[in-house]
């Protein structure tokens, strides 16, 4: 197990509220190697002692949970190092700073972890291609991986410049395959289960996977602005819900033959063409309104989104996406696949919701909840009340899912890791719907923040049966 573990972008919201939050977890579960050094390299020219302090900070905030004790001896492990993508050498000492000097052949592995904006990835990847990382070192990268196809590839392409074309040597993160209830979709056609001999298009008419919030921006302006509804969700964790739902049941459950099996998944899903986006995609943003939900997160008024602090409205972002998809497979043939998510909704959904022709199949449906004769409703994740205004808080399902790509990284497992394939099959599956909409070929929508979203798209399964 990889036991030194370099943080780059160790002062920002992602490595606050989730990873460092995560390794405080782990570290009070024993689930971490004795002696893990971490060293976190981020812009600011400080010291150990601030960036320890910083820390101490965001884990009293984020990992309260955690005995005080515990998260005292992550912090007193803690080193800095600042670091500028654009000058490799910072990048290159921050890798070496673990107290072992010489060739790359005499110093142990790195995990690396890029939890940095997506922009900055390839100069960062660059850097890290000049500082000689040791052999069996890991590169975690966070999503989106690259903002369309072409960039997927090209980023694909500088990462195996870096890791030598070693694929497991790339671990391209997506954290909501590390959430229990999504690899439990594995289980949803195993045998024995309900679901198993009804599991195709003769018996179910549409899949919905649905992820809407109702919260807003939350401070992440700057970030959202610069991606929208379909790069921030859909291309990754959608995508990937929707492979692990629909995917053929491997032979034998070795991380290869999942991978093969998600990649033939996405393979089978048609790319919609020019005259299919109008008809089977919308797009919308929020307007003024007040935010739904239980707690002090909810009766909070917000502006529209264009009209929200570092919100460039010329940039024609959405915060709410819907396609409607099929799969050229035998098993889905006729079958509706309709992916949604969006942003400062009336009700949070996160889940996957089964439609069947006729009644639902009887039977204990374990994790899934019969919320209609004909209808399942599988949860992902827990709801938001009580989240504060302007804080994200980690729900129980995603503090869980960054423990197990930290322990996945760490381990040298790629279960909850992205190939290289997938992101770009991914990315070709959307990339027509981006261009259309960048040509404005299908209009604008709008709806109150709080309110259930925009007119419904054609007649889904789910608006006839309201």
């Amino acid at each position: 197990m990889i036991d030194r573990l370099l943080l780059l972008g160790a002062t920002g919201d992602l490595a606050g509220r989730f990873l460092l939050p995560a390794l405080a977890r782990l570290s009070a579960d024993g689930r971490m190697p004795d002696g893990l050094q971490v060293v976190g390299g981020a812009a600011q020219d400080w010291d150990d002692r601030t960036f320890r302090s910083h820390v101490a900070s965001r884990l009293r905030e984020h990992a309260g949970d955690v005995p005080p004790a515990v998260r005292d001896a992550l912090v007193g492990r803690l080193r800095y190092r600042a670091v500028d993508p654009g000058a490799a050498g910072t990048v290159a000492a921050a890798a070496r700073a673990f107290g072992d000097d010489g060739d790359a052949a005499d110093r142990a592995a790195v995990a690396v972890y890029l939890a940095l904006p997506p922009a900055l990835f390839p100069a960062m990847l660059g850097a890290l291609g000049d500082a000689d990382l040791p052999a069996g070192s890991r590169i975690a990268v966070e999503k989106p991986f690259g903002t369309d196809l072409a960039s997927a590839v090209a980023l694909n392409g500088l990462l195996t410049r870096v890791t030598g074309g070693v694929e497991e040597a790339a671990f391209r993160v997506d954290h909501f395959l590390g959430m229990p209830t999504v690899q439990a979709l594995l289980d949803l056609r195993a045998p024995g289960h309900p679901l198993a001999p009804v599991w195709d298009s003769a018996s179910i008419a549409e899949v919905e996977v649905l992820w809407e919030e109702t919260l807003g921006l939350e401070g992440r302006a700057d970030f959202y602005d610069r991606t929208g509804a379909v790069r921030d969700v859909m291309q990754n964790h959608v995508l990937q819900v929707l492979t692990l739902v629909a995917m053929e049941q491997p032979a034998r459950q070795t991380e290869g033959d999942l991978h093969a099996a998600k990649l033939e998944l996405l393979r089978s899903v048609r790319a919609l063409s020019a005259a299919e986006v109008p008809v089977r995609t919308r797009r919308a943003r929020y307007t003024a309104g007040t935010l739904s939900g239980t707690g002090t997160a909810g009766g909070r008024t917000v502006p529209g989104y264009t009209d929200e602090d570092g919100v460039d409205p010329a940039r024609g972002t959405e915060t709410y996406a819907e396609v409607v998809l099929e799969l050229d497979t035998p098993r889905w043939a006729g079958t509706r696949f309709v992916l949604r998510t969006g942003k400062a909704l009336g009700t949070p959904r996160k889940g996957v919701a089964l439609h069947f022709r006729t009644a639902a199949p009887a039977g204990d449906p374990g994790d899934a909840e019969r919320v209609a004769a004909d209808r399942w409703w599988i949860e992902l994740d827990a709801p938001e009340a009580g989240r504060q205004p302007g804080a994200q808080v980690a729900a129980p399902g995603e503090r869980t899912a960054y423990g197990q790509v930290l322990t996945d990284l760490l381990s040298g497992g790629s279960r909850l890791s992205v190939s290289g394939e997938e992101a770009e099959q991914a990315w070709r599956i959307v990339d027509p719907v981006l261009q259309a909409w960048a040509q404005d070929a299908v209009p604008m929508l709008e709806y109150p923040a709080g309110a259930a979203g925009p007119p419904p798209l054609g007649e889904s399964a789910a608006a006839r049966r309201g």
